[in-house]
């Protein structure tokens, strides 16, 4: 029997091996760190107080960590369904033309409170607007969704590159981007936070969004696993043919699926959009898409697991900048080194431990 069909019990497969994969991207980082003459364990501490160390710290860190729990939610649900959406990066693009919209029509008459609800579901739904071609085309004609997806995201870009070029920039003004929004259409900042642990969040962008992708957390667990729907979806992904024979609608699942996994790349806008920025910028998602793919894999698709991934890449995101900035000889581009290794070892080669592991564990349990 090949080790891969060899079930495992929870705490090896979530717990043991992503922990291990992570240990050795670490190794191997220190190793690089070392080649170009600096300490790996000076580095290590570094990264870790830009990120956690101050309060304004973990705020940046939790703010980073925001928008990766929102697109590896919308990798994961499409995973689930046996879907690779690799277009969350456009998908959450567009979408902050929905939240934007909202936030420019409602600003100047109600709360941030009354908008926030609309910016919501209008980012939502661009976003599951723009999943909508590559998910009818993968149900109805047989294109691959990731192939499709990969296309859209370019084409988000051009369409967004012209919209705020073109329409909704600010008359007279040179940079791309939409008007400031006022107080009604910017989400708070969640300072009461920090404040609960003595702490300040300085100039940290950290936003209620933060909350509302707790909540996609908890609401995409019922989803998957305490409905009808997420069953469906999850028969579908484990086998098609049996998800057919069982009655299974394929068309619809996977079309329902990518909708879902759509809004939820869509609604990542909200926190850059209304939370840190308050306007609408040229290529403001800046690769979140895409790191939600490692997010994902490094969470074993599971909304508790991606909670952790998207801490972690947000630690290395927020401890890298300190990083760079305290050890000149390690560039921005050695981080996104760093950050490479932990996506190779965490997605790629996640289950490199794996055959080693089911030996060990197999000859514990027959003693």
């Amino acid at each position: 029997m090949s080790t891969a069909s060899v079930p495992l019990p929870n705490w090896i497969t979530y717990g043991l091996i992503p922990l291990l994969n992570l240990i050795v991207a670490f190794l191997i980082s220190g190793l690089v760190v070392w080649f170009i003459g600096e300490s790996p364990l000076d580095a290590l501490v570094l990264l870790l107080q830009g990120a956690l160390g101050s309060g304004e710290g973990i705020g940046f860190t939790l703010y980073y960590a925001t928008s990766f729990i929102f697109t590896g939610l919308s990798v994961a649900v499409a995973i689930h369904a046996g879907l690779f959406n690799i277009g969350s990066e456009g998908q959450a693009y567009v979408g902050g033309l929905g939240c934007a919209l909202v936030a420019l029509t409602l600003d100047h008459y109600v709360p941030w409170y009354v908008t926030m609800p609309f910016a919501v579901i209008g980012a939502a739904i661009f976003g599951a607007l723009w999943a909508f071609i590559p998910a009818w085309l993968q149900a109805k004609r047989g294109s691959h969704v990731v192939i499709t997806t990969i296309m859209f995201n370019f084409i988000a870009s051009a369409m967004m590159n012209f919209l705020l070029v073109h329409i909704l920039i600010v008359p007279g003004k040179m940079a791309p981007e939409t008007r400031t929004f006022l107080e009604g259409g910017q989400l708070p900042k969640l300072g009461w936070l920090m404040d609960m642990f003595g702490s300040t969040i300085g100039a940290a962008p950290l936003n209620v969004s933060f909350l509302i992708a707790l909540v996609m957390c908890f609401l995409v667990w019922v989803l998957v696993w305490r409905t009808k729907l997420g069953y469906e979806m999850r028969t579908l992904g484990l086998s098609p043919t049996a998800a057919v024979y069982a009655g299974i609608p394929y068309a619809r699942t996977v079309i329902i699926a990518m909708l879902l996994s759509g809004g939820l790349a869509g609604m990542m806008a909200l926190n850059p959009v209304m939370g840190a920025s308050a306007r609408l910028q040229v290529e403001f998602v800046l690769g979140a898409g895409f790191v939600g793919i490692a997010v994902s894999l490094m969470g074993r698709n599971h909304p508790l697991g991606i909670i952790v991934a998207a801490i972690l890449f947000g630690i290395l995101y927020q401890g890298g900048d300190a990083l760079s900035f305290d050890m000149p000889n390690i560039t921005r581009d050695m981080i996104v080194v760093i950050q490479g290794l932990v996506i190779l070892f965490a997605g790629a080669l996640e289950y490199m431990f794996r055959p080693a592991l089911v030996r060990i564990y197999q000859t514990f349990a027959r003693t």
